[in-house]
């Protein structure tokens, strides 16, 4: 509530007067602070932020610019390689928001935030107290522990930096545990007098640190002797109807100066919105937000938003959007999201524990509360919360954002938020979103299984850009290893049987602009597509296989597939079912220390392996045969080989999503639709036989990673697709799925029309010509006569790459790749393009 919206008198005019309180400072202080008065004994004043969006409903552009470009002042001053070193830690429960824009500023950044809410299972990394705080005890709870552990520079982001007690209790508790060389004190406002500067600088001098202060404005606040009395006094004056009528009698309405009520309006029922959040992706920086966190949410923004706006009533022009107490930064970025694609004036801010009085008076920053019970079971107990100036803003609709562990009974009984805000707001809509809580620590192997050796599974985001519960990957990181040959080279290799495909990894193939636009656009046109696939396919495993099933996929086309498959359970079923992913090599097997590890952990009769598709069915056929293999030489019964695919238009399974050849965009690419992984590695050298299989993960190619975009574009399909889900999986279940091997049958066939001689060479359907053209040197694309978009980029690689595509009209899949038969390096041209024989 700046001047401008407030009939140009400043906010904190009222106390001014009536205290004798004064800022001096900055001439912006006025702009970014009000001032207001609560029942506190160690502070009578409240220093109201007109920025935070807290307190004050705000603009939510204006609140994330005053974060962002606050952490582009402190990238700035740290430099590019501290900032990347840095991480941030903001103060629950106003500035939770806040530093988490700092950190968006400083852009690689991972963030914290403290916290008042303990959570079962996780064990705290720090504590500290808030000197001037109503509610003091602060939680570190970071999901790894390591998050605070390195040597780079402690952001710490407040409000208002007051005395500076609160930083100096921080850094006193985390340097004892976790010394460091720097620290950066961030704050809207720095109001500290000449001797709380001095104490901080002796403190840093006494740990041996650098410490930077960066605000946005500074200044000191001068209090009169006896204002803590005086603001007793005053506070206890209104409070019993001398200056007009409280909230706090529990009617939850804004009280004008002489006493008057705003009349209640008719209730509507409350409008619950599903926003579709990502599954995985933290609600927030409780336990830590990465880079990685940032990525996914930044991707499914849009989406989210647009849900939330068509729930608004139709021609709202002013619409609130209220966060609840430390949940403040995902509701800001949907207020931000919102604001920019609707015409109504977006204002946000949120729910807060902190008792503070109202007056209704132009000078004053609080000038109406709604007061309710706390709903989200708080560790200390019962109590009442507030939501300040929302009742009388002239609001059309309020959007309410809360997690999951606030979406209680307290909250929708009468008196509760919900009911409140019902009797001043013709609309109010719910927005839930899931409350983040780490997983359990993951399980040891027991002792005599013959897997002492083995590690436990490798999960993001150390290795791969998926999240840590999506999917853990049983292979050893191979990262810092030089793998990557020219193509040409790696063929002629595999083809003079010098060497195996699988010791070598091809060089990752960077798409064009076109090349990335036809993957965009093929996601769009086929995201129902997969999301009915995926329904289908895990609803058969679920009925037919296991009940709660394992799903390990077969890395690396199998695994953006299993996390589709383990995100359909979750959303349909409430199944959180363990995914893994493991390497299978043609010719060579699948790993067998994954299976072992797989088998002291799990019972082997729950997995399902999982694959993208089947071709002509070589991996099929692998399996079962390595598994046989397994169970003979290990003893161990109960895996089945019966793949679970997403699609199988070589019929070669009984468990799918469709037998059709379509273009699944995950096939368009590499590890950037991946999770940054690579294909699988098994060379000598390289894997002993205690180790998993080997891949890389490309870090360096953030930038370009979809993996998250993919996933989330089919996912947020789901709802439109479950009842057409239903009716298929029956039908399918009722049918003949005997695999009649049709591929395998129509590539020998081609083999010998050509003249290649070896299936090995032939990649049937639109996934494995695909591969053919990122990885293989390509002979000849065959093309059945009259396919459409499915092969654009298909079109596009052949070109690029100087393959021709010849189009047959008897051809029972979309598309076949042919990889040269006779290949030599001097078989391709001096700029590595296919020649034609």
């Amino acid at each position: 509530m700046n001047k401008a919206e407030n009939n140009g008198v400043w906010s904190g005019s009222w106390v001014a007067e009536r205290l004798g309180v004064e800022l001096v400072g900055d001439a912006r202080l006025t702009g970014l602070l009000g001032l207001a008065l609560r029942r506190n004994p160690k502070r009578a004043h409240l220093l109201v932020s007109n920025v935070l969006g807290k307190h004050v409903p705000q603009s939510p552009s204006v609140v994330y610019g005053h974060g962002l470009a606050l952490g582009r002042r402190v990238r700035d001053l740290l430099g590019a390689d501290d900032s990347d070193r840095a991480v941030v830690l903001g103060y629950a429960e106003t500035a939770t928001g806040l530093g988490h824009a700092v950190a968006d500023g400083l852009a690689t950044a991972p963030y914290l935030h403290s916290t008042r809410r303990p959570v079962a299972g996780v064990d705290p990394a720090g504590g500290f107290e808030e000197a001037h705080s109503h509610a003091t005890s602060h939680l570190l709870l970071p999901e790894d522990a390591a998050l605070l552990a390195g040597d780079g520079p402690l952001v710490l982001v407040d409000d208002e930096f007051s005395t500076g007690n609160t930083v100096l209790n921080t850094v006193r508790d985390l340097h004892a545990r976790y010394p460091r060389g720097r620290y950066v004190v961030v704050a809207l406002v720095d109001m500290r007098s000449a001797a709380d500067a001095a104490r901080l600088e002796d403190f840093a001098r006494e740990i041996g640190a650098r410490v930077d202060l960066v605000a946005a404005a500074s200044g000191t606040v001068r209090l009169p002797d006896g204002v803590l009395e005086k603001g007793r006094r005053l506070v206890a004056a209104h409070e019993s109807g001398a200056g007009g009528p409280q909230a706090g009698d529990g009617t939850g309405d804004p009280h004008p100066a002489g006493g008057d009520t705003l009349p209640e309006r008719p209730r509507d029922p409350v409008a619950r919105v599903d926003l579709h959040w990502p599954p995985g992706l933290p609600d927030g920086g409780r336990h830590g937000f990465t880079p990685g966190h940032r990525a996914r949410l930044e991707n499914a923004l849009p989406a989210m938003a647009a849900r939330l706006a068509e729930a608004l009533p139709k021609g709202a022009r002013r619409v609130h959007v209220l966060g609840f107490e430390e949940l403040m930064y995902t509701p800001l970025r949907l207020a931000r999201e919102l604001e920019q694609i609707t015409c109504a004036e977006v204002r946000y801010s949120t729910t807060t524990r902190s008792p503070v009085l109202a007056v209704d008076d132009p000078g004053y920053a609080i000038r109406s509360r709604l007061v309710f019970p706390a709903h989200d079971a708080p560790a200390d107990g019962p109590g009442d919360r507030y939501a300040y100036n929302v009742a009388g803003a002239g609001f059309d609709a309020v959007a309410v954002v809360v997690d999951s562990a606030a979406d209680t009974p307290d909250l929708h009984a009468p008196g509760g938020l919900l009911d409140r805000l019902a009797a001043h707001v013709p609309r109010v809509v719910l927005a839930v979103v899931p409350s983040y809580v780490p997983g359990p620590p993951r399980p040891a192997a027991p002792s005599g299984t013959g897997t002492t050796m083995l590690p436990e599974p490798l999960r993001g985001p150390a290795f791969s850009s998926y999240a840590a519960e999506e999917v853990g990957w049983l292979l050893q990181d191979l990262s810092d290893v030089a793998l990557e040959a020219p193509t040409e080279e790696r063929e002629e290799a595999v083809q003079s049987g010098g060497a195996h495909y699988a010791e070598s990894l091809p060089v990752e193939y960077q798409p064009s602009e076109q090349y990335q636009e036809l993957f965009r656009t093929a996601l769009e046109a086929s995201a129902d597509r997969l999301a009915h696939a995926v329904g289908v396919v895990t609803d058969t495993v679920i009925a037919e296989r296991s009940p709660r099933p394992v799903l390990v996929s077969l890395a690396r086309a199998g695994t953006p597939v299993g996390v589709l498959m383990r995100r359909w359970a979750r959303h349909r079923h409430g199944l959180d079912l363990p995914h893994y992913a493991v390497s299978i090599v043609r010719g060579r097997g699948i790993d067998a220390n994954a299976l072992r590890w797989l088998a002291a952990h799990h019972d082997p009769s729950d997995v399902v392996f999982v694959d993208g598709w089947t071709g002509k069915g070589a991996i099929t056929r692998e399996l079962a045969s390595a598994l046989a293999e397994f169970e003979a030489g290990d003893g161990v019964t109960g895996f089945d080989p019966e793949m679970a695919v997403l699609a199988d238009p070589g019929s070669c399974v009984r468990t799918y999503g469709t037998r059709e050849d379509f273009l699944i965009p995950s096939a368009c690419l590499n590890s950037t639709v991946s999770g940054l992984i690579s294909r699988t590695v098994l060379r000598g050298d390289l894997v002993g036989p205690h180790d998993f299989h080997g891949a890389k993960f490309y870090r360096e190619l953030a930038g370009a990673d979809v993996s998250a975009a993919f996933l989330d574009a089919v996912c947020a399909r789901f709802p439109e697709v479950a009842g057409s889900v239903d009716a298929a999986v029956k039908e399918l279940r009722a049918g003949d799925r005997t695999p009649t091997w049709a591929g395998w049958a129509a590539v020998e066939r081609i083999s010998e029309e050509y003249g290649i001689h070896d299936v090995n060479l032939i990649k049937p359907g639109v996934g494995e010509t695909t591969r053919v053209l990122l990885r293989r040197v390509p002979w000849k694309i065959l093309a059945r006569a009259g396919s459409g978009p499915d092969l654009d980029h298909v079109r596009l690689l052949a070109e690029q790459r100087g393959v021709p595509v010849e189009e047959v009209a008897e051809l029972p899949y979309t598309c076949v790749g042919l990889i040269h038969p006779r290949f030599t390096r001097g078989a391709t041209g001096a700029d590595g393009r296919a020649v034609n024989v």
